[in-house]
């Protein structure tokens, strides 16, 4: 399963993204993990997930960085149930939306095949989304 929450800055996503996170951790049998550019999160976050900033590793910026980075999380934890992203163009520094369309299919396909949720967020209108990025909302 891939969601995503698109919505213009300040429209409440990240609340939004807290509370999920949570919920997660606390329904959920395996491990919730939260990635981020920043930390943002920090101090809203259950202490039982696991809360990644992106920016203290070394890694080019971009969807095929971020896909393999999250393939390598859960390659060395298959108890991962459910993997947040806070911000998708912010931590690929990218924001095309025929990339991140591609990008969601990719990872839709690796969460069919593992059973791992995705949740992400998108700081954009939503109205001006292409359909290949609304069939996730």
């Amino acid at each position: 399963m891939v969601k995503v929450i698109m919505g213009r800055r300040g429209s409440g996503k990240t609340k939004q993204v807290i509370d999920l996170v949570n919920t997660a951790v606390n329904e959920e049998a395996g491990n919730v993990v939260c990635v981020e550019r920043g930390q943002n999160l920090r101090f809203n976050i259950k202490y039982s997930a696991k809360l990644i900033d992106i920016s203290e590793y070394p890694m080019e910026l971009g969807y095929e960085s971020l896909f393999s980075y999250l393939c390598g999380l859960y390659s060395g934890n298959y108890d991962i149930t459910h993997i947040f992203v806070d911000s998708l163009y912010k931590i690929t520094g990218e924001d095309d939306d025929s990339k991140a369309s591609g990008f969601l299919e990719k990872l839709e396909k690796f969460a069919e095949a593992t059973g791992v949720k995705f949740t992400l967020t998108i700081s954009a209108d939503a109205e001006g989304a292409p359909e290949g990025v609304k069939k996730y909302f």
